[in-house]
């Protein structure tokens, strides 16, 4: 039994585990459901058929839920089993434009709206009988209009604050935009998780000639935003940072923004390093793709670019066309939003799994247990950049 394990189990668990995984989030939560049944089934301890420990090893904690729409487009939220007392964790993903419905006779493409009227609408079905509800909600519904710079709405505070007077008692995302969105729920649990172990991992996966230490690579910012980001991997890999600050023309505004007139760099030189550009999402990816050409400008070695969101809103044809010049060599991004079969299917593409990591989480908080180890990565970070040199030695 692990270490992990171990703690779990000093504890009981808050009430049985719910995991409600809505369409949106249907293959991730079947995931997640896999790997908690059967860490569950493995674990042997002196009070687990004990009444504290009812329900607790089971063939599937996925609850049976359906949000059915009428023919105007109107819908309704069913949960088609007792949830009474039971510790449940609710999985949306508000980016997946895949999912459609029939409106007045018209396909119409699911939109984030849509996907969180549907989670509001499986918290109503709850209707306050479980014991404690869990948001998983990777990327944060609105997460982008999260400050207030002229006679604007405050769209993702507003969410946050609507969920909690719900019954939400946490809420738990992945890289938000900007963290300090949970002040407007001060009271609740919020918890903003990097997926920074997984990029590593899946970069010394696809990449067998990496030499990690300052003289060979560099971690990059985009932008002056996400400095942090980049400032939390140079200190844990012991690498030089750097970053771009988009300047910008502030005189007009196109499709809802300031235009960028260019990337300015900030750093040591990056001749004949390998660089890893990390930010929060990708959108269009026009910011990302001019950062990599003006990194090969400055003669970089490799580029490669690691996000926790991969939206690609304008579509692969611009990333194609990068990795053809030799502009960028991997694009990581997690599986926490839809991915398209086309993205799988790219020779450039790496995808980190975040299932393993989720059903961690929720399998600590359904045992009321710490999850502050699980969100500091540092010591498996370090772990499997020794295996990775370790390998190369040999």
């Amino acid at each position: 039994m692990s270490l992990e394990e171990n703690k779990i189990l000093e504890t009981i668990p808050v009430g049985p585990l719910g995991i409600v995984a809505l369409e949106s989030c249907k293959e991730l939560g079947e995931k997640i459901d896999r790997y908690i049944v059967d860490w569950r089934k493995g674990r042997k301890g002196e009070h687990t058929h004990t009444i504290a420990f009812s329900g607790y090893q089971k063939d599937s904690y996925l609850v049976d839920t359906k949000v059915p729409r009428f023919g105007s487009g109107e819908a309704k939220g069913f949960i088609n089993e007792s949830v009474r007392g039971k510790d449940l964790y609710l999985l949306v993903d508000v980016g997946n434009y895949n999912l459609t419905y029939s409106l007045c006779g018209h396909e119409n493409h699911m939109s984030p709206d849509d996907h969180y009227q549907d989670l509001k609408r499986i918290i109503a079905a709850v209707g306050g009988k479980a014991r404690r509800i869990t948001v998983i909600m990777p990327f944060l519904y609105e997460s982008r209009q999260h400050k207030r710079t002229g006679r604007e709405s405050l769209d993702c505070a507003l969410a946050l604050q609507e969920l909690t007077a719900m019954g939400v008692e946490n809420i738990i995302t992945f890289d938000a935009h900007d963290p300090r969105v949970q002040n407007a729920i001060p009271l609740k649990g919020f918890e903003t998780v990097q997926p920074a172990y997984q990029f590593i991992k899946g970069l010394l996966r696809a990449e067998d000639d990496l030499q990690i230490d300052s003289e060979h690579m560099m971690i990059i910012s985009p932008d002056e935003g996400g400095t942090s980001r980049a400032v939390y991997l140079a200190n844990v890999l012991g690498l030089d940072m750097g970053m771009f600050y988009k300047r910008r023309d502030y005189a007009h505004i196109v499709n809802g923004r300031n235009p960028i007139v260019a990337h300015e760099f900030l750093g040591s030189s990056v001749e004949g390093k390998d660089v890893l550009i990390i930010d929060d999402m990708i959108s269009s990816g026009e910011s990302v793709l001019e950062v990599a050409k003006e990194l090969k400008d400055r003669k970089a070695r490799k580029v490669f670019v690691a996000t926790t969101f991969g939206l690609f809103t304008n579509g692969l044809e611009k990333f194609d066309e990068a990795y053809e010049k030799g502009l960028i060599d991997r694009i990581l991004t997690t599986n926490l939003t839809y991915q398209t079969p086309e993205l799988l299917s790219k020779p450039y593409y790496v995808s980190c799994d975040m299932s393993k990591y989720i059903s961690l989480i929720i399998d600590t908080l359904n045992h009321d247990a710490s999850i502050s180890e699980l969100l500091n990565p540092v010591n498996r970070i370090h772990k499997i950049v020794n295996e990775y040199k370790a390998a190369q030695k040999n």
